[in-house]
């Protein structure tokens, strides 16, 4: 399994052609308390960097992005109904959706934890 990062602060765990999408602790720190998730539809296809869902906080929404090109397969139905696993463990029980990868070279584009890592620090 590989973990990479985006610049728009989600993280995805790569298995073979499937990824998990999160949002990272750096995110969640910044939004304060999630209270409201709007995940994607099972089956719906996004192009890498388009608007997948929507997380609320106390403080501000913010969008997701779909980090990759590809096909929902699945969503976290435990964080739709418990919405603070973002918080409590985003790199966790906390994760949004899963993502069949339709073009596994845009992993090369994202970041890895070391450059993620400073990245963050600088944001």
């Amino acid at each position: 399994m590989t973990i990479k990062y985006t610049p728009d602060h989600e993280w995805l765990n790569v298995d073979g052609d499937t990824a998990t999408v999160g949002i990272t602790h750096h995110a969640q720190d910044a939004l304060g308390d999630v209270v409201f998730v709007d995940l994607p539809e099972v089956g719906k296809t996004f192009a890498a960097k388009d608007i997948a869902g929507v997380v609320e906080s106390v403080k501000a929404a913010a969008d997701v992005y779909m980090p990759v090109t590809g096909e929902i397969t699945e969503v976290n139905e435990a964080l739709r109904a418990d919405p603070s696993l973002a918080n409590s463990d985003p790199l966790g029980a906390g994760w949004f959706f899963k993502v069949k990868l339709s073009n596994a070279a845009e992993l090369d584009a994202l970041m890895d934890e070391t450059s993620y890592t400073s990245f963050a620090a600088n944001a």
